[in-house]
């Protein structure tokens, strides 16, 4: 007996079935969530992440000089993240500084580049983030750069020494 990876409940014939991109083994009452695969199609993919429609040499080909993604060799997988530029963490005094550098104020630069005072405000504060459509009208009419990380770096992300107080564990008390 299989347990069927949606339910949990036993099964003595499973199916492979395609759930949201995923080949799960399933019972008869859960395969009809997705479309049923059939071995031949299972067997062609190497594994059930594989993002190739067929196992066909000429896809793959395509796949491979059409992009950098996953060539050969065992790297990372791209994803759309990876061509993206970051908002830096400090965009709202960049643009503040940059709309007092030209002494504009935020009623101008608001009318100069056809939005509202009060998103130039809530931008200036840090309370919102700029759509991609602002950051190029901001980036273009005040000529700074809004992408790409300030001196400062990517701190956020490193981990922590001894010393950085304490955490959550430090102060729950459990009941065994």
């Amino acid at each position: 007996m299989v347990q069927c990876e949606m339910c949990g409940a036993e099964t003595g014939s499973p199916k492979t079935v395609k759930i949201e991109g995923a080949e799960l083994q399933v019972c008869a009452d859960c395969a009809d969530f997705g479309t049923e695969v059939t071995q031949a199609e299972s067997s062609s993919t190497s594994t059930k992440y594989s993002t190739s429609s067929s196992g066909s040499g000429s896809s793959s080909s395509t796949t491979s000089s059409g992009s950098s993604s996953s060539g050969g060799g065992g790297g990372r997988r791209r994803d759309m993240f990876d061509e993206m530029e970051e908002l830096a963490s400090d965009y709202h005094q960049r643009i503040r500084s940059a709309r007092e550098g030209e002494d504009l104020t935020q009623e101008e630069l608001a009318n100069s580049i056809n939005e509202k005072v009060s998103l130039i405000r809530k931008l200036e504060h840090g309370d919102i983030v700029p759509s991609d459509e602002v950051q190029r009208k901001l980036e273009r009419r005040l000529e700074i750069t809004l992408s790409g990380e300030s001196e400062a770096g990517d701190d956020e992300w490193e981990s922590g020494d001894s010393d950085t107080g304490l955490t959550l564990g430090d102060m729950v008390k459990r009941k065994d």
